[in-house]
């Protein structure tokens, strides 16, 4: 590809498998050393392997895995420039009444307090050298919610509200913080979203998508490729829709 990332350390949370394997694979491509965090660690040295990368198991909804993962990327490439929160966990469609509170409260654990401990854990660094790149992966669900996912949805809601409050207070310290907001693509959590993965539910959703088509882990990589680089060094606290216009 290019050298757009020459030089930088990314941590790519999830980046063992869809998005986060096709950021992984953008981000090495343009020159930067990246480190997979994943749950599956087996599945994220495997992809190291593969892209000259790093990898390093992490359940990032824990506060000692996430610290051990900062201690990881101090060893391994002596911090980090770039950190992007890509996992995520989602739930096939249920009433709102429905969803039992461990499920809830997984959600919750993944999707949002994990950006804050990664937070906690790589923004002091990043404000010490007056430089950095974070990037949350959010949903077009945090903008226009459909029925049946509604606590996911909020999940997604939360970390785009988070993402505008943690540019504004970090932007004095040169660090950005930007969003993405995919459509529903073409990875393993495509099914659990539609509840089946049937040729009339994919009608359905495509339906709802005016480019016709889902998002790729190809379609987010070159988004947070140029949200991450320093072409886009006068954005911060943007939530970057890449939905094919489902939005609109």
């Amino acid at each position: 590809m290019g050298d757009r990332l020459a030089g930088k350390r990314a941590i790519v949370t999830g980046g063992a498998s869809g998005f986060g394997e096709g950021i992984v694979r953008r981000f090495a491509e343009e020159g930067a050393r990246v480190l997979i965090a994943d749950l599956n660690e087996d599945a994220a040295r495997a992809l190291a392997r593969k892209t000259g990368t790093e990898a390093h198991a992490c359940d990032v909804s824990s506060a000692a895995s996430v610290a051990a993962l900062k201690a990881a990327a101090d060893h391994v490439f002596g911090g980090a420039d770039i950190v992007v929160n890509n996992a995520g966990i989602g739930h096939r469609p249920t009433p709102l009444d429905e969803i039992d509170e461990a499920t809830f409260d997984r959600l919750i654990a993944v999707n949002a307090k994990s950006v804050y401990l990664t937070a906690r854990a790589f923004a002091p660094p990043m404000k010490a050298a007056r430089a950095g790149a974070i990037l949350n992966v959010a949903s077009t669900g945090g903008v226009s919610p459909r029925p049946n996912l509604t606590w996911y949805n909020a999940s997604k809601g939360w970390m785009i509200t988070a993402t505008r409050a943690m540019a504004v207070e970090l932007a004095p310290f040169g660090v950005r913080v930007n969003a993405l907001n995919p459509v529903a693509g073409e990875t393993p959590l495509l099914a659990t979203f539609m509840g089946g993965d049937t040729p009339e539910v994919r009608a359905k959703f495509l339906a709802s998508i005016p480019l016709g088509r889902f998002s790729t882990p190809q379609d987010i990589a070159s988004a947070a490729c140029f949200l991450c680089s320093d072409e886009a060094s006068m954005i911060t606290g943007v939530a970057l829709e890449v939905d094919g216009g489902r939005t609109i």
